[in-house]
């Protein structure tokens, strides 16, 4: 049987049906990209085989609780979790800075470069701004829903509860936020560099 030939979708399906193999078919295949991907946030090896590990039980636990959504998106899903996992990682080792929760967001807060030059922080500083003047202007439920997800690190359940609406709606409103963001990024030739 070759391997290529099978698509990610099939593979999970099979697995979510029982089929143990195909879940290895699946890591085999991407275990070189994600492996790489957070060797290259970590830069230590063991770090990296932890975290690989830790994303590929996250897998299996979501997968075995039908908490997958098949949309042909199985690598850039387990990319997000191992994402995930290294922030929690540098979290733990406070070697990210904490992100305070107050009311005036600020999404360098988790980007902190105490080395940074005049040049570099004017740009920054200049940036954040630009960047929040375009957040006001998105309709009032997309700019609550972007800056509970993006600035306070709410998940969509907290997000829906907070605001009394389905997670659904949650979801289609940051993406909507995100949608209208780009339109007005690009409309307006903005360049969003730090």
């Amino acid at each position: 049987m070759r391997h290529e030939l099978i698509t990610d979708a099939v593979l999970v399906k099979n697995y979510m049906n029982g089929d143990e193999s195909a879940l290895s078919v699946l890591i085999q295949r991407h275990k070189q990209r994600i492996y790489s991907f957070i060797y290259s946030k970590v830069f230590d090896r063991d770090i990296t085989e932890d975290i690989f590990q830790d994303a590929f039980i996250k897998v299996i636990k979501n997968l075995k609780l039908g908490k997958y959504n098949e949309e042909g998106k199985f690598l850039p899903w387990v990319m997000r979790i191992s994402h995930n996992l290294v922030i929690d990682h540098f979290r733990r080792n406070n070697r990210m800075p904490k992100f305070d929760n107050s009311g005036d967001f600020n999404i360098f807060s988790v980007l902190g470069d105490p080395t940074l030059n005049a040049e570099k922080k004017l740009i920054k500083d200049q940036v954040e701004c630009d960047l929040r003047r375009l957040i006001q202007e998105l309709p009032e439920d997309q700019k609550e829903v972007l800056v509970m997800r993006m600035y306070k690190d709410m998940s969509f359940k907290e997000i829906s509860e907070r605001t009394g609406v389905s997670i659904n709606t949650a979801l289609g409103r940051m993406r909507y936020a995100l949608i209208n963001l780009r339109k007005v990024i690009d409309q307006n030739n903005i360049i969003l560099t730090n």
